[in-house]
């Protein structure tokens, strides 16, 4: 490597299938004033990271590509190299030439945003949280990280959804709408998409207010509609495609949320994306013996039902024909509630494979042991 220090290096390739980590990516940071590696391990639904003293680098890349990886791809400052070794001991080893590559080692570096502090946004700015010269206000920073946050596992799904014609997104309870204008924004004036997008709530008062900063920042295919989640029909488009191609939920509470899975659901929607709130519905309703020891104190009874609800949620979509990860998120001013489902349409409509049956028949053993019927199961 011409005496150069990686930039990274990525493993891939498993030797055997029974591993659970897909891929090894490691770069070298500095944390705390110490020079060291930092591994990250990607598993099917979440990423783990290791910490690796300098000294031990060699030895940990080493045992890694005996071990686990049939590739290893070191990348330089100036050269990328690729090493084969589906035996270990006999590797092929092939190098070429790379653009120049600036390492940075700062691992606490600044967070590099999709919307940028010191360039105005005309939403954030409309909302009040920017400044009109781009400058965050202090008291909205917690806003402007969770919008970021939102637009970066929303990227992430758009490569399911059609890549031409308009996109159809409905988003439930849509509140003061701060994450349905950041999407807005984000698909139709970043990514030059031809976007039609309907926010729903209850709250007449709130439903004008975001009409009326559509209105005024010209978002013409962005309207907000009073109604319930429950009742909401939409009819789907005359080529048969799904009524929305993407359904947002946020903080719907308690059964708000499995009305907003389950018209997602029926309409072949092909995102989920959902944060839900209050889960209070199964906690009068489970009973298990064995649980009884834990389930007897209050706090901790509601926050196993939250999570049981979720999961029972998770499955469900599974056993629908999508493909669930249950993701963290940044919690609203209002509530601590951080868990987001997101769930991507795979299977097509009337299919049912093994993963769909597997996910059905957990979701009923799950259901029978604790004593629930959720308002899921309608779905």
């Amino acid at each position: 490597m011409n005496g150069e220090e990686p930039v990274k290096i990525v493993l891939a390739d498993k030797r055997r299938k029974t591993l659970e980590y897909s891929r090894v990516t490691i770069r070298p940071v500095v944390i705390r004033g110490e020079y060291m590696y930092q591994a990250e391990f990607q598993y099917d639904r979440k990423v783990t990271h290791r910490n690796i003293a300098f000294f031990e680098g060699v030895d940990f890349v080493e045992k890694l590509i005996e071990e686990d990886f049939k590739q290893v791809n070191i990348l330089t400052e100036t050269e990328d190299i690729q090493i084969r070794a589906s035996r270990p001991d006999r590797p092929h080893i092939t190098v070429s030439g790379a653009a120049h590559r600036k390492q940075s080692l700062d691992h606490d570096k600044k967070k590099q945003y999709i919307l940028q502090e010191g360039a105005p946004v005309d939403f954030l700015v409309e909302l009040g949280v920017m400044t009109p010269d781009g400058k965050v206000r202090k008291q909205h920073y917690g806003k402007f990280r969770q919008i970021n946050r939102f637009l970066e596992i929303a990227d992430n799904c758009f490569d399911d959804l059609p890549d031409t014609g308009t996109l159809r997104i409905i988003d439930f309870g849509c509140g003061k709408s701060y994450l349905t204008f950041a999407l807005y924004y984000y698909l139709n004036k970043l990514q030059n998409r031809d976007v039609e997008i309907i926010g729903l709530d209850l709250k007449e008062d709130v439903i004008g207010f975001c009409n009326a900063v559509a209105k005024r920042l010209h978002y013409s295919r962005l309207n907000f509609m009073t109604g319930d989640i429950a009742d909401h029909r939409a009819d789907s488009r005359p080529d048969g495609s799904p009524a929305a191609d993407m359904v947002v939920s946020l903080h719907a509470c308690d059964t708000a949320t499995d009305y907003a899975l389950i018209n997602a659901a029926r309409w072949g929607s092909r995102v989920i994306l959902s944060v839900p709130c209050c889960q209070h519905e199964l906690f009068k309703q489970i009973h298990e013996p064995v649980s009884e020891p834990m389930l007897k104190h209050g706090i901790i009874k509601d926050k196993f039902t939250e999570l049981l609800t979720d999961a029972l949620r998770g499955l469900k979509l599974e056993a629908a024909g999508y493909s669930v990860d249950m993701l963290e998120f940044t919690s609203l001013e209002h509530t601590s509630r951080n868990i987001m489902i997101r769930a991507v349409r795979k299977s097509p409509a009337g299919a049912v494979t093994p993963a769909m049956k597997k996910a059905s028949s957990e979701y009923e053993a799950l259901k029978k042991f604790y004593n629930v019927n959720p308002t899921i199961d309608l779905l």
